[in-house]
């Protein structure tokens, strides 16, 4: 640890100086360690979570793969929604500390919730209108679906054709169902069911609360014009990294097992994910003095309104939780109903983000048209251009833990060079790892690059993370060629993937926020950053929406015929690389006008 250095011919006067102010990590304030750890464990319990959530809906409450991805694509939206409401309760009333444990005790007692989740939902079928029982013999390679039929158990087949066989003992087929006239589902506990999506919604409200305001404290520590302050919010980020890389490898693994072992079930994977948050807030709540004049209220700000924000925020629980049941009971609208018939029959959710977008975007730009100067005009319209083709960047991205997950679960060999198989929810951790990995190069690599004056525009930046998607998807399917007699794809070639994603996502990530701040109007910066988040907020509902169109038949959270999901996930990322490529190059072409539209904004 280092200290300034003192003139060695007077002694320095701190009678008005905190010394401690003085200490460094690193070359950093102190405080910077207390919160790196703060939002590494955090993220930990996040992600942790994020990594069996899917699983989760899909195996033991036996969701069909459409309910599942929507409530995965709606929770993670709120996400990244409720930040705007928490990051103006601590601007106005409580100060970012005082948010960021409420947050952190709401979203400890989210995934503590989340373990009560009772008995596995109980597998029937409905064929041709009428109920039949299901059970479920043997595990893992071995486990087989049966109808029963009065006295015969008839063994589950589906077919290429997507029909459905029923066999008897002697494997004869007994009965065959004409494809749409098998539905399989679960008989589930409404408790455990209600116990779900209140967890789900505490998780949410928590997040708003603590997401915005644990970075708003790492920038308290940095006076105005400190040139460490990138170099700090680097370190702070690497901590989500490293917090998500260990979450996705141990909540997985306490779940579902790991080298033969069956594990504890799902209920200890959330429980390792509270534990996670709980230390986290242990770090904040207990911070010996350290963080003392960092995040305080503001000093206007009223002293008796604190509990009338947590009484608000409890009381938006049921809220969050009618969000997440209209959007359970969502039925698509038939096909012909136009855009217009389509949007009227989206939920509740779906009417909310992409009306405020729609609104808002053009909205801000007649606004900057009629009161903002030609320039001013030039670079808020190459702003929004930049914020439409990122919401179809993480609108692609973000299937990692949806359809990509159901992917890694049903079509993928998970064993490492045959030595042991990891479980569907910890491929996730391959974004995280590569993450860490490649950071430190292409941070070297962008300053080089600046030094020699040819590093690529923010328009070209995001143009290849565009196209750089469509690649990572392209390989997963250029592995599917090499699947085996069990439909199955190799594991690497889903790391590969990865690999690709993660390096897509250091071309646009690092830059967004930098991006929207530097070319915003001064007098509606804020509400552009709001238009920022809420645009990863509408890609994140809408990675649902595209999840959705993978969706294959399953009984008892297994798929009918591993073939037809081979085809069904190929097909369906085969046409998201297309238009990712396409789309990144078109924003290639775009980017010479862009650029001249931002007037010199790097």
């Amino acid at each position: 640890m280092e200290s300034p250095t003192a003139d060695s011919t007077q002694e320095p006067d701190i009678s008005h100086v905190n010394p401690a102010k003085g200490e460094t990590w690193f070359g950093h304030p102190r405080q910077l360690a207390r919160l790196f750890s703060t939002e590494a464990m955090e993220r930990f319990g996040y992600y942790g979570m994020r990594a069996l959530l899917t699983l989760y809906l899909a195996q033991h409450f036996l969701f069909s793969d459409t309910t599942t991805t929507g409530i995965y694509g709606g929770f993670t939206a709120l996400v990244y929604l409720t930040p705007l409401v928490g990051g103006l309760m601590a601007d106005r009333f409580l100060g970012s500390k005082r948010s960021v444990k409420f947050g952190a005790i709401m979203m400890s007692l989210g995934y503590l919730t989340l373990c009560f989740g009772g008995q596995p939902a109980k597998p029937f079928a409905t064929i041709d209108g009428q109920r039949y029982e299901v059970t479920v013999q043997g595990s893992g390679e071995e486990r087989r679906q049966f109808v029963v039929d009065g006295n015969r158990q008839l063994l589950i087949k589906g077919n290429e054709d997507k029909t459905v066989s029923l066999l008897d003992a002697s494997g004869a087929e007994a009965r065959r169902i004409a494809d749409g006239g098998f539905v399989a589902s679960g008989e589930r506990s409404p408790v455990s069911v209600f116990l779900l999506l209140i967890g789900l919604a505490l998780v949410t409200i928590g997040n708003g609360f603590f997401k915005p305001n644990i970075s708003t404290m790492v920038g308290a520590l940095y006076a105005q014009g400190d040139r460490r302050r990138d170099a700090g919010f680097t370190i702070f980020y690497m901590g989500i990294n490293l917090g998500s890389l260990f979450s996705q490898i141990l909540c997985p693994i306490l779940a579902v097992g790991m080298f033969g072992w069956g594990g504890l079930g799902w209920w200890a994977g959330f429980a390792l994910a509270a534990a996670g948050m709980s230390i986290s807030w242990l770090l904040i709540q207990f911070d010996g003095g350290k963080l003392d004049g960092i995040g305080d209220r503001p000093a206007d700000a009223p002293a008796n309104r604190d509990w009338l924000i947590y009484i608000g925020a409890v009381l938006a629980i049921p809220i969050v939780w009618l969000l997440f049941t209209n959007l359970m009971n969502y039925v698509p609208p038939a096909e012909g109903s136009g855009i217009i018939g389509y949007f009227l029959g989206l939920p509740v959710m779906g009417k909310i983000m992409f009306g405020t977008f729609l609104v808002s975007v053009p909205g801000i730009l007649a606004w900057s048209f009629f009161n903002g100067a030609r320039q001013e005009f030039q670079m808020m319209l190459a702003a929004m251009v930049l914020i439409t083709f990122n919401t179809v960047f993480w609108t692609l991205f973000e299937q990692a833990g949806s359809s990509l997950t159901l992917f890694a679960d049903r079509n993928t060999d998970l064993s490492v060079f045959g030595l042991f198989s990891i479980s569907a929810g910890q491929t996730q951790f391959f974004n995280a790892l590569f993450i860490v990995l490649l950071a430190p190069l292409f941070s070297m690599m962008w300053n080089g690059m600046a030094k020699r004056g040819i590093e690529p525009s923010i328009p070209i930046k995001f143009g290849i993370a565009l196209m750089g998607v469509g690649v990572g998807f392209l390989v997963l399917v250029w592995g599917s060629q090499f699947a085996g007699a069990d439909y199955k794809v190799g594991l690497w070639w889903l790391a590969g993937l990865y690999l690709i994603h993660s390096m897509a996502e250091l071309c646009i990530s690092p830059v967004g926020l930098s991006m929207v701040t530097k070319l915003s109007i001064a007098r509606i910066v804020g509400l552009m950053m709001g238009v920022w988040f809420l645009s990863i907020a509408v890609a994140q509902y809408v990675a649902g929406i595209v999840a959705q169109f993978a969706s294959v038949e399953t009984v008892g959270g297994q798929v009918t015929n591993l073939k037809v999901s081979l085809d069904t996930y190929v097909g369906v990322f085969t046409t998201i690389s297309e238009i990712s490529i396409a789309l990144g190059a078109l924003l290639l072409l775009l980017s010479f006008p862009l650029k001249k539209w931002m007037h010199g904004v790097n």
